[in-house]
Formats: C-alpha cells, sequence, structure tokens
C-alpha cells in the first residue's frame, strides 16, 4: 500500500508539464514517452440521455377510490386499503387516495398492477410498532439474498403500472421494536448468507417468528413500470426504497428522513432503466445505492442494475452516492450528474467483499457539489471474505468529473485486492479547498488525473501501484 502525504504534495507542486511525467514514471516505472501519451476517457452522455428518454411510464386508469368510502378508521386504516385496492383491481385499476389525517396500518400494504396508492398532503400512514403485525412471511431479498421473511411495509410483487404518488407521509413508526433488532441480527444474517452461498432452495430460507431480520419500507420486487412521487418517508425499519428486479421505474421528488441502522434513502438492486431525481435525502447510511445480490446467489440469478441515471439530488447521510457491496450480478450504464452530498463519512462509496464476485464497469459521475467528509473518494474492494474468499470483485472504467468540493480528510483512498485491482479510472476536473491526506493506495491501476486541484495543488498523471 502507498500512502501519499508530504512527498506527494511537494512533487504536485512542480511545473505541469514535469508533474504528469513524474508521477506516472517514478509510480508506474513506465517510459517517459508512453507517459507523455494523452490517453483520453470518454463519457456517454449520449447514452444517459437515451435511457432517460425511454424509461416508461406505469399506465394506470384516472379513476379514484377513497378509503373513506370503504370504511377507513384511524386506528386501523388496512382493511380499507385493501378492500380500496381490490375494487380498483376489479375495475380494471385505478387510483386508490389516502386522505389527509393520521391513520394507523396494523400490517403492510400490499400493491397490485395498475394501482397508484396517492397519500394527500397532510395525510400520514403510520405503520404498528408490532412486528408480529407483518407475518406470514413473504419472498423478498433481504441484502443481496432471497427469502421468505417478514414483509415489507408497502409490498408489491409481480406487479406492472403500480405508483405511490402524493405529499403525504409513509411513517415506519419512531417506535417500531424493528428498530431494537439490528443488534440481535448477526446469527440470522450469517445463517442466510451461508443458506445462499450452499444454494439451498429459497422455499427452505424462512426468517419468520423468533428471527431478527429488519424488512424495508416499500420494496418492488419483479415489478414493470413502476412510479415513486413526492411523499415523504421516515423511520423506515431498514432500507427506505428498495427496487429489486424492476425494471421501467421512476423516483421523483421523495423526501426521505430516516435515521435507523442502515437507512439507505434508496436501493437500486438487480433493476433496470431506472431515472432518480429531485429527491431529497437525510439517512442513516447511504443516500443512493447500486446492488445486484449477493455472492453464489447473486451470481446464479445473474440479474445486473443497468441503465440507472440519478440527477439533481441533495445527498445528506453517513455516505453519499454507493455501489455495492451486493454486487454480485454485476452493474453498469450507470451515470451520476448534478447532485449536491453534504456531510458525512464518505461522499462516494464504493464497496465489494472477496465472495462476491460481478463486474462493475461504464460509471459515470459528473458536475457534483461536495460540502465535507471524511473521504471523497472511497473503494473498500477487499472486505475480507467470510466464505473463503475465491471471488473477488471487479471495478473499472468509471470516470469523475467536474466536482467541487469543500473540505475532506482523505481525498482518494483505495483497498483492492491483488487478484483484482481497481483500473481505469478517471478523475478530471475536480477541485477540493482542503484536503488532510492526498491519497491511500493498495493495488489499482491506471488512475489518470487530469487538473485534480488540492487546495493550492495540482495533480496531472498516471499513477498504477500493486503489490
Amino acid at each position: 500500500m502507498i500512502r501519499f502525504g508530504a512527498t506527494m504534495n511537494a512533487m504536485i507542486s512542480l511545473p505541469r508539464s514535469l508533474r504528469g511525467l513524474m508521477l506516472c514514471a517514478l509510480i508506474t516505472s513506465a517510459p517517459a514517452t508512453v507517459c507523455a501519451s494523452d490517453v483520453e476517457a470518454t463519457s456517454d452522455w449520449k447514452l444517459a440521455e437515451e435511457i432517460v428518454a425511454g424509461i416508461q411510464m406505469p399506465a394506470i386508469p384516472a379513476r379514484s377510490f377513497s378509503v373513506a368510502d370503504f370504511g377507513a378508521k384511524p386506528d386501523d386504516v388496512r382493511p380499507a386499503v385493501l378492500s380500496a385496492i381490490d375494487s380498483a383491481v376489479k375495475a380494471g385499476g385505478g387510483r386508490v387516495v389516502i386522505p389527509r389525517g393520521e391513520w394507523l396500518s396494523r400490517g403492510p400494504v400490499v400493491l397490485q398492477s395498475r394501482i397508484e396508492l396517492h397519500l394527500e398532503e397532510g395525510a400520514v400512514l403510520r405503520f404498528s410498532a408490532k412486528p408480529e403485525h407483518y407475518l406470514p412471511v413473504v419472498k423478498s431479498r433481504w441484502e443481496g439474498t432471497e427469502l421468505y421473511t417478514y414483509s415489507p411495509l408497502i409490498y408489491a410483487n409481480n406487479v406492472e403500472d403500480v405508483a405511490i404518488t402524493g405529499k403525504g407521509t409513509i411513517d415506519g413508526n419512531a417506535d417500531s421494536k424493528f428498530k431494537l433488532w439490528h443488534p440481535q441480527q448477526n446469527a440470522d444474517m450469517q445463517r442466510l448468507r451461508r443458506m445462499g452461498a450452499d444454494a439451498v432452495p429459497v422455499e427452505q430460507r424462512i426468517f419468520g417468528e423468533g428471527t431478527f431480520l429488519r424488512p424495508p419500507l416499500v420494496q418492488f420486487f419483479h415489478a414493470k413500470r413502476v412510479l415513486l412521487q413526492d411523499f415523504t418517508a421516515l423511520n423506515s425499519p431498514f432500507w427506505v426504497n428498495h427496487l429489486v428486479y424492476t425494471d421501467h421505474a421512476t423516483v421523483r421528488g421523495i423526501r426521505v428522513d430516516s435515521h435507523f441502522p442502515n437507512n439507505d434513502g434508496v436501493d437500486i438492486e438487480s433493476s433496470s432503466n431506472v431515472l432518480l431525481e429531485n429527491s431529497w435525502f437525510r439517512t442513516g447510511d447511504d443516500s443512493v445505492v447500486v446492488k445486484s445480490g449477493r455472492d453464489l446467489d447473486g451470481r446464479n440469478i445473474g440479474i445486473p442494475s443497468q441503465r440507472i441515471v440519478v440527477r439533481n439530488n441533495d445527498m445528506g447521510g453517513e455516505d453519499g452516492i454507493a455501489l455495492g457491496s451486493e454486487m454480485s450480478g454485476g452493474i453498469r450504464d450507470v451515470f451520476f450528474s448534478d447532485n449536491i452530498l453534504r456531510k458525512g463519512i464518505s461522499a462516494f462509496r464504493f464497496k465489494a467483499n472477496l465472495d462476491r464476485g460481478g463486474l462493475v464497469e461504464n460509471v459515470r459521475l459528473r458536475n457534483l457539489t461536495v460540502e465535507s467528509f471524511d473521504n471523497l473518494f472511497w473503494f473498500q474492494l477487499n472486505y475480507p471474505g467470510e466464505l473463503g474468499g475465491f471471488f473477488p470483485s471487479t471495478y473499472q472504467d468509471i470516470v469523475f468529473e467536474n466536482i467541487q468540493v469543500q473540505e475532506v480528510g482523505t481525498f482518494l483512498e483505495v483497498h483492492a485486492p491483488e487478484a483484482a485491482p481497481l483500473k481505469d479510472v478517471l478523475f478530471r476536473d475536480i477541485h477540493v479547498g482542503k484536503v488532510e491526506t492526498p491519497l491511500v493506495i493498495e493495488n489499482a491501476v491506471n488512475l489518470k488525473f487530469e487538473e485534480v486541484k488540492l487546495g493550492s495543488q495540482r495533480i496531472d498523471g498516471v499513477l498504477s501501484w500493486r503489490k
């Protein structure tokens, strides 16, 4: 591993014509003539435009069914919601409306095809704090492994043309007993991981009463044409909005203010053709993260996350933008642009475990504003494997450009396995006002720096460092 401090600072203060050559030649031992060649990494933002233009919206009939017409009671609105959904389905689909007021649901809301769940402004749909209300178990994916477990609070399985809209609030309940499960989950988590690695049939992976795996607030599981728009999400037991095996999804104008453990704002997992825009996140974990399954289970299912655009969002959480660590099915063609990242541990956190496998490539990030983080770019690709560590993951072909940063502790930290180094990453036009540690590198190949400014100093060149 190489750590650049004062020595690096002295070198990057040289004139530009010498800096790039010295950085490349001294670190990679390449001839100066090779280092002098300017190899441009190009980002295909035209593809991002094509992805957005091609995303299909749900087709839901313009008819409304208010839960007030189905005997809605504030202390348990769930029977009325499910009755309204059933009536709308029989009519060919429509909008199920939850009016202004506070409504408690003593169990999950299960959406069906051609249904829009609409929360009027001032409506609060708060879910019961009792875990037993989310049984019987349903099929789900928990941290990248399929299983049967407690139902997500809002759940949609094998659906088409579904939406959750409106300026109301979905509240997982600040007093939820699920919150207390985080310290108790490890034994079940390890048992599930082993089941996935041993290819135990999914029907035998039952995690119901007596187990401690928390469900997400909202989950779409095998869905087509989904819209999430305008609502506020609070107090999720686990991941907040989980899109898994979803094709053609738009997430727009939502607010997530949720700080339980593992409260990712949006998890895009094994999903394609996704647009996430104009949303606001204050979370207990990643604001937005892209995933695609865990270990053997994820590799066998083999559904990548691809064709994803994330733009114009305000992100504040433990981490801002993340990929992995469950990415065994692969991730490609992902675009982040014009987002603001506030404060936290890592602004950009890309993760992998030595059991994962999987390929991450063609990831583009540009026009970003960053305030203050402990780490700006953090690639932790060598988390220890728990199942032998025989399947390192590969991250390659990534471009970061036009990023303005106030201050960070570490500019770039890379830890990758020797067998699968981080490779082909371009950092271009990045300006950091204040940084304590420029670089910490363990196994990386062909990292390119163009017009990278750390305070009053500048980096241009190519870096490779391997054991």
